[in-house]
């Protein structure tokens, strides 16, 4: 696969998770050369197996973690020792929040760690590179449990914003381009859930303030399935006059 997402789960939720309602995957970018592996969660490997064409994660160049929460980076350290084929091949970044390393619950294994070539802790601002993509975390996402980033990817032509879980907060509108924005809703309507995440209304909000070429949803609730994300990207698109897309398991997005 070249210059393509491919979205490896749309899965967003305990219950859609635990079900295995929609996969758990994450999101394959390769971009410009460079294989890179975004919140790998439960089944990625599988997923990559599975695949059509099959993605070898042996070609990773680096893995990322916007959080350590388990439908983010259950498969971190399944897919960090495959990327290295058991440590036999010492190659690729993990770049992860400081969290997911240290303190009470880190999630990567001790003894992983020398796997790989290198281990980086995101910080605000800091410009990290992996291959030929410069990865950036603009903003802090404050209001969900642990250390949260979203992400900026920037190719030579391409740039994709990555809006992770979050609840709404103004700052969001300000912090990430208008390429291709690809972003976690977990329902339809908030109502009265008190939940860290993002519903239909805030991304409205979102995409009127950052005005991408193109948007795709994707880290559905089991609300946001029943309501049908393909039906409302439809609606998005006709009220805001831009392309939304709602990712499905498996779907390649070209880069071209």
């Amino acid at each position: 696969m070249r210059n393509a997402i491919k979205f490896l789960g749309t899965a967003g939720a305990r219950v859609v998770v635990a079900k295995q309602l929609r996969a758990s995957g994450g999101i394959w970018l390769s971009l410009d050369g460079t294989q890179l592996l975004i919140d790998p969660g439960p089944g990625c490997r599988v997923r990559c197996l599975n695949a059509r064409p099959k993605l070898d994660p042996t070609t990773l160049d680096g893995i990322v973690l916007s959080h350590k929460h388990l439908d983010h980076a259950a498969d971190i350290n399944v897919m960090m020792e495959a990327m290295t084929l058991g440590g036999y091949e010492k190659k690729g970044k993990v770049l992860v929040p400081q969290d997911a390393l240290s303190g009470k619950d880190p999630v990567i294994y001790r003894y992983l760690r020398r796997y790989v070539s290198e281990i980086e802790a995101i910080r605000v601002g800091e410009k990290h590179k992996i291959g030929n993509i410069t990865i950036q975390a603009p903003i802090k996402h404050l209001h969900h449990e642990v250390e949260t980033y979203g992400l900026i990817l920037k190719g030579k032509k391409r740039t994709i914003s990555y809006i992770t879980d979050t609840k709404f907060f103004p700052g969001l509108m300000d912090s990430y381009e208008d390429d291709i924005l690809i972003i976690s809703v977990l329902c339809k309507d908030a109502g009265n859930l008190k939940i860290d995440h993002l519903c239909v209304d805030d991304v409205k909000k979102i995409i009127r303030g950052i005005r991408p070429r193109v948007t795709i949803l994707t880290h559905f609730g089991l609300r946001m399935i029943n309501a049908r994300p393909a039906s409302i990207a439809a609606e998005l698109s006709r009220e805001l006059k831009t392309k939304v897309v709602a990712a499905r398991d498996g779907m390649i997005f070209p880069l071209a």
